[in-house]
């Protein structure tokens, strides 16, 4: 590679490796700006800047990341690469790893156009380089304000970005496909926060409860299965909405009749999501045990808000090879056209 190639992936790596940690997004954001603003000049430049001592007074660039530039540049491992790798680069889990190899894709990922981290095409070009041969991208939908959910308009206009990335891994003759999907919020009463005539328009719709959370069972119950019923709806996405700690605190399960609303799952051939956060590990055991016994599918999915949580995957994977998942039962180890062929809306 040629020296801002070279510095490009160090920085890439290092943020890559501290989102894979899900080290504070201030921590990262030093390394996805310098990498940007290096991307912009040309090789000539690159080099006169680190023989010249003057990358600082690049907007974007600080001592730190000047200094791994530089060292990258040179040929060197830069120090903080170096340290990064070590503290980081290991591997998450001690299984899982056979299941992970199946997986073709990710049908769970959020970018900078919600509340994800990260422009579209970066997260898109991580996952072609942890091997996946898709990515379904899911920004919210617009009733969660909080997660800068997509508009009718914002949503049209993201398509199209999503066409032009796809072009581009065309004329890079990549396998590689960036699908059009949604994490679109379940409403009160069931309906998809979402109009039809968008829904069709996507590859793949990710379902998922946001708000009252702590609705009364029955409530609940009716209203994830309503949800499970609309023809758009592919994946319940983390069901219960538990979380079990880190940034975001704790919060207990929703209530509601779990085997109920598996039963609709595999009636209208909806997957059951096995969120691999860490916070979430949702759904928990006890519930993965009865969704295998009513008979549903899976998918194992990243919910990524940045390029280097791609990578948590696979602590849902290791749950799913402790519990002896069939992989044929996990939609995303299926290839792309079976996959799509699944998704298609049931109208």
């Amino acid at each position: 590679m040629q020296p801002r190639e070279e510095a490009v992936s160090a920085l890439r790596r290092i943020a890559f490796l501290l989102e894979r940690a899900r080290e504070d997004t201030y921590k990262v954001k030093a390394y996805r700006a310098a990498a940007a603003a290096l991307g912009r000049l040309s090789e000539e430049e690159v080099e006169t800047r680190v023989t010249a001592g003057t990358l600082k007074e690049l907007d974007g660039i600080g001592a730190t990341t000047a200094t791994v530039i530089t060292q990258a540049a040179r040929g060197e491992v830069p120090d903080r690469l170096r340290t990064t790798e070590e503290a980081y680069g290991g591997p998450l889990t001690s299984s899982g790893q056979a299941v992970r190899e199946g997986l073709r894709g990710d049908l769970h990922s959020h970018s900078d156009w919600s509340d994800g981290g990260s422009p579209i095409e970066e997260m898109a070009r991580t996952a072609a380089e942890l091997g996946h041969d898709y990515l379904v991208l899911t920004d919210h939908s617009p009733r969660l304000t909080i997660a800068n959910g997509l508009s009718v308009e914002r949503l049209t206009r993201q398509l199209g970005i999503v066409d032009a990335i796809n072009e581009q891994f065309d004329g890079e003759q990549s396998p590689f496909r960036l699908l059009k999907g949604i994490e679109v919020d379940i409403l009160d009463h069931g309906a998809l926060d979402q109009t039809d005539e968008m829904l069709a328009q996507l590859d793949v719709r990710v379902a998922s409860v946001h708000s009252k959370l702590a609705m009364d069972a029955v409530l609940m119950t009716r209203r994830m299965v309503t949800a499970v019923e609309n023809p758009f709806t592919n994946v319940l996405g983390h069901c219960t909405g538990r979380l079990m700690g880190g940034g975001r605190g704790r919060r207990e399960e929703s209530q509601f009749d779990a085997r109920t609303v598996f039963e609709a799952c595999a009636a209208h051939d909806v997957a059951v999501e096995i969120n691999s956060r860490p916070e979430r590990r949702d759904p928990p055991t006890r519930l993965i045990e009865l969704a295998m016994e009513v008979g549903c599918l899976f998918s194992i999915d990243s919910d990524a808000h940045a390029p280097g949580q791609l990578d948590l995957q696979v602590y849902g994977c290791e749950r799913a090879e402790e519990l002896g998942i069939d992989p044929d039962r996990i939609v995303n180890t299926w290839p792309r056209d079976r996959l799509l062929a699944w998704a298609t809306p049931r109208v």
